[in-house]
């Protein structure tokens, strides 16, 4: 099968950044999201993003701005997705939405059209059954392109056929991606579980009282030599994100060591989300990791 027609369902932070990406490789990608004015705010946001990161980005910012234009924005689902041969669902991470906007897509996409779901950790198994063609079906997870990671979590469900996983990793490596292959389901997939655990103990010591997460912060920076540190990586993502992936993971285990912290979700009632609402764990756009001596400062 060969992919042509991309389209990406879900303009946030990860599907504006997927559909800019295909595009800027020669794709033709139309994108829907029912709030008209998303993929036009958060590519403002990516620029903050890409500005205060020590990383370069899959694109540069020229590049990145020449592609968007690229993007076809629709007014419809039905016309985002009408001549599509990969759909990849990138809406908030909520199973009932997902499996809602999956049957849908079933219903309004060609019948050769893969249909993946960019998901954080849901497995597209407990998609699938939403579609007539679990065969199609898959997990194409991407990461933070603006900050330069460029690896790709590919899993298939339980009926995917072999060719749609080659595919799906060959479109990946097309624009400019490394795939993760998973060869047997795991909830959270591959680079991203182990990304999970980082946030998970970074949390639960921050909400313990046991640290200051700017000294978690300095740490990684400082071991690592990457900026920013898992707070600064969670504000970039959105608290918000963070709070409903993590709750992913303590639905499926039931441990409350996996519940994400209630002063997490006390940042997120007021409306402390990170870099898209100015203020996290810190202050954007000028956040104090960026700042000089950041790393010599003791908390």
């Amino acid at each position: 099968m060969k992919i042509q027609n991309v389209a990406v369902i879900g303009t946030g932070i990860l599907g504006t950044q997927i559909a800019i990406q295909a595009a800027c490789h020669n794709y033709i990608v139309t994108v829907f999201d029912i709030d008209a004015a998303s993929f036009g705010r958060v590519l403002e946001r990516l620029k903050i993003r890409m500005q205060n990161s020590s990383r370069q980005p899959t694109i540069p910012w020229p590049q990145m701005k020449k592609g968007a234009r690229r993007v076809k924005q629709c007014a419809s689902l039905k016309e985002a997705v009408a001549g599509a041969d990969l759909v990849i669902e990138a809406v908030p991470e909520d199973l009932a939405l997902k499996r809602k906007v999956f049957k849908q897509l079933d219903i309004l996409t060609p019948r050769k059209a893969i249909l993946a779901t960019n998901s954080s950790s849901i497995p597209v198994s407990r998609m699938e059954k939403a579609t007539g063609r679990p065969e199609k079906c898959l997990n194409i997870h991407f990461y933070s392109l603006d900050q330069g990671r460029n690896i790709v979590d590919v899993m298939g469900g339980t009926r995917t056929l072999p060719g749609i996983i080659k595919t799906g990793k060959e479109w990946v490596q097309s624009i400019g991606c490394i795939p993760l292959t998973v060869k047997k389901e795991i909830l959270g997939f591959c680079f991203n579980r182990i990304w999970r655990a980082i946030k998970r103990e970074a949390l639960y010591m921050w909400a313990g009282g046991y640290v200051d997460f700017r000294d978690v912060d300095r740490g990684w920076m400082n071991w690592s030599g990457m900026s920013p540190g898992p707070f600064g990586l969670m504000d970039g993502v959105g608290l918000d994100v963070v709070y409903d992936i993590e709750m992913v993971y303590y639905k499926e285990s039931g441990d409350p060591k996996d519940r994400p912290p209630k002063a997490l979700k006390a940042m997120i009632n007021r409306g402390e989300l990170g870099v898209k609402t100015g203020k996290g764990f810190y202050t954007y756009p000028d956040p104090e990791f960026r700042r000089p001596g950041f790393l010599k400062a003791s908390s």
